[in-house]
């Protein structure tokens, strides 16, 4: 079985995320991820809060999109960055649980921010028996 990563595509003054994984939900949580590798190194986030993020979209393609705009909002209304998503999907319902600390600027040294999710090469696709793909460009 593949390992879950994710990856940034570059894309004129934007920049793409990807995530892939064995399952949807899992990709989603890597692209979410990929998010965050934008702004900082994820594996120096402390995991000092948990925040539940609640998306419901009947498209995969959509449910992404709403998704990655969910994590961007609870990132700017709340000031934390996250470096660990743990992502459940039912149907057309995403309940995730996102882990991470406040924004140091001094340790986390961010560099960018990311406005938004766009609906610009938006993929959500099964590319191998085993293997998921989760894309979308964000607005930096």
């Amino acid at each position: 079985m593949p390992q879950a990563c994710w990856q940034h595509l570059d894309h004129g003054a934007d920049i793409g995320v990807c995530g892939y994984a064995a399952s949807l939900a899992e990709a989603f949580a890597q692209a979410a991820l990929a998010l965050t590798a934008l702004i900082t190194a994820p594996e120096g986030i402390v995991e000092r809060e948990a925040v539940s993020i609640e998306c419901r979209e009947a498209d995969p393609e959509l449910l992404l999109y709403d998704w990655l705009n969910a994590v961007i909002y609870t990132m700017a209304t709340r000031g934390l960055l996250f470096g660990r998503f743990q992502v459940v999907i039912e149907g057309d319902r995403l309940s995730a649980t996102a882990y991470g600390e406040p924004v140091d600027r001094p340790r986390h040294r961010p560099a960018v921010e990311v406005k938004g999710a766009t609906l610009t090469e938006l993929k959500v696709r099964r590319i191998a028996p085993d293997q998921w793909l989760a894309q979308c460009i964000v607005d930096v």
